[in-house]
C-alpha cells in the first residue's frame, strides 16, 4: 500500500479527525486513575478504523498490521490522563474552545495534541509495509507516575 504522498483531501481528513478526537478528549474528564471514559473513546476510534488493540487497565496498545518480531520496533506513546484543573482556570477546562486559531481546554496541550497526532500517524501507517514495526500506546496515570500506567505494560 503506497500511502505517501497524501492528497490535500486526505491530509484534511486526518486533520479534521484528529481535531474532533482532541475536542472529545477535552470534553471528557480523565484525571489520573479515572481514565475509563477516555480509554473508551480511544477504543471506539480504533474500532471504527478497523484496528485491533489490547487493553490493560486504562492503557491501550496496538501493533501495525504487518508486525513481525524480527523487525526493529518504534514505539509511539502518549497519555490521556490529566491533572485536576486548578482554581486559576478562567475558562471551562472541559469546554474545548478555539480562539485565534488555537484550541484550549484541559489536556489539549498535555498531552492530548500529542496523543491524537500519534494516533493519526499510526492509523496512516497501520497497513503500510514498513522496514520496522510500529506500536502505539495510549496510556493512563502518566501525571502521577502510576503503577497502572505504562509501567504495567
Amino acid at each position: 500500500m503506497n500511502i505517501l504522498p497524501l492528497s490535500n483531501e486526505q491530509l484534511e481528513d486526518y486533520y479534521q479527525s484528529a481535531l474532533a478526537l482532541l475536542k472529545l478528549l477535552i470534553c471528557t474528564p480523565s484525571l489520573s486513575k479515572e481514565e475509563a471514559q477516555t480509554a473508551a473513546l480511544l477504543s471506539d476510534k480504533l474500532e471504527a478504523q478497523g484496528i485491533s488493540f489490547e487493553r490493560k487497565h486504562h492503557n491501550l496498545w496496538m501493533r501495525n498490521k504487518y508486525f513481525h518480531a524480527d523487525k526493529p520496533t518504534l514505539l509511539l506513546n502518549s497519555h490521556h490522563d490529566t491533572v485536576k484543573p486548578n482554581e486559576s482556570y478562567t475558562l471551562n477546562p472541559f469546554g474545548p474552545m478555539v480562539k485565534e486559531g488555537k484550541l484550549s481546554g484541559l489536556g489539549s496541550n498535555d498531552a492530548g495534541a500529542s496523543l491524537v497526532c500519534l494516533i493519526s500517524t499510526f492509523c496512516c501507517f497501520y497497513e503500510a509495509q514498513l522496514p520496522f514495526n510500529l506500536v502505539m500506546a495510549a496510556t493512563g496515570e502518566e501525571e502521577i507516575s502510576g503503577a497502572n500506567g505504562i509501567e504495567s505494560l
